[in-house]
């Protein structure tokens, strides 16, 4: 005869792992129901962002193309495509997808989300550059319309994402984005870079590891066949056509090298320069720092004095005092030193 109490327990126990899964709405059961109608709406998600992509670069929108692009199994893409398509998301015809109205709506809001986060991270935390991409992956499947806007309006309402993709507005518009390859520039003609591609993962790490970021000056310089050769300030680099290929630049005359090769850290006691920028170098909570002070381009700086050390120096910088380490100096271009007003 089995033990009483052991059967009761046993009981007891069936008893309770049967309501852990079928429990309607705590348990394991209908968890895993979420998990899988959550992953099939990010699946559709990414489809809608990718059949836009293809839409905004003027490509053809295939089954291929669009499993490419979104990273999953052809025959995957095509049932996601079904299901858009009996959502009137998509339309489709002769082996091509063009998104509908209200499609191109939803994957606009995929798109607006992902790049706000991405500037979120690159403007407010000290996530890795390279790491930008792949949690705003995540985080553009979980903010609301509303959430989005609240971003936005937290951030300024930005207009690009840190690699220079066009943020589109509330509205869906989405602003322009020029440029050509930096591979295309002839030796002796310069420009700023307004796009580093973030995509795939290795090109962009490579990209950031040169120390070049957005709105840097570039001059193309001779360089050999294959190789694409060119400075941005003082420094020179050389890289592969490939590579130089995921850089693009706004072509300008305007650029002169020299104009960006210093920073407020030349820029001695008694002495005045002009803001050209942040180095796209100097990220996250430092940045907004700065940003915070007033360090935008075209404010006039005055170093004031040299501590006794010779670190940190204070500045003028829009009528308060502000006291900076040389390292944090050196990441404020400046368009050169002008006579000093007023100094002392």
């Amino acid at each position: 005869m089995p033990d009483p109490t052991v059967a009761l327990l046993v009981f007891f126990a069936l008893v309770l792992l049967c309501a852990a899964v079928a429990w309607p709405v705590r348990g394991i059961a209908a968890r895993l129901r979420r998990v899988n109608r959550l992953g099939e709406r990010v699946h559709m998600e990414d489809v809608l962002k990718q059949l836009y992509k293809l839409e905004y670069k003027r490509l053809p929108a295939t089954a291929e193309s669009v499993a490419g692009g979104a990273r999953m199994p052809r025959h995957r893409a095509i049932r996601m495509l079904q299901r858009l398509e009996e959502g009137r998301l998509v339309t489709a015809g002769a082996a091509r997808f063009r998104l509908t109205e209200p499609g191109r709506a939803q994957a606009l809001h995929i798109v607006r989300t992902h790049r706000l986060w991405e500037r979120f991270l690159a403007d407010r935390t000290a996530t890795p550059p390279e790491d930008w991409h792949g949690e705003a992956e995540t985080h553009e499947h979980l903010l609301s319309a509303a959430e989005a806007d609240n971003l936005a309006a937290a951030l300024g309402h930005p207009v690009y994402d840190p690699h220079g993709d066009p943020i589109p507005t509330a509205a869906g518009e989405m602003p322009a984005r020029a440029g050509v390859p930096l591979s295309s520039l002839e030796p002796g003609e310069c420009g700023l870079i307004t796009h580093l591609e973030d995509e795939p993962r290795e090109i962009y790490r490579e990209l950031v590891g040169l120390g070049l970021g957005l709105m840097a000056p570039v001059e193309r310089l001779e360089g050999g066949t294959g190789r694409v050769c060119f400075r941005s300030g003082e420094r020179r680099y050389e890289i592969s056509s490939a590579l130089a290929r995921n850089v693009t630049v706004e072509p300008s005359d305007e650029v002169a090298g020299a104009r960006w090769s210093r920073t407020l850290a030349d820029i001695g006691p008694g002495d005045s320069a002009t803001v050209a920028g942040i180095s796209p170098l100097c990220r996250g909570p430092a940045r907004r720092r700065l940003l915070d002070l007033g360090v935008v381009p075209g404010t006039v700086v005055q170093a004031r004095m040299r501590s006794a050390a010779g670190d940190p120096v204070a500045y003028d910088i829009r009528g308060a005092l502000v006291a900076l380490r040389r390292e944090q100096a050196a990441h404020i271009q400046v368009d050169g030193a002008d006579e000093a007003e007023g100094a002392s």
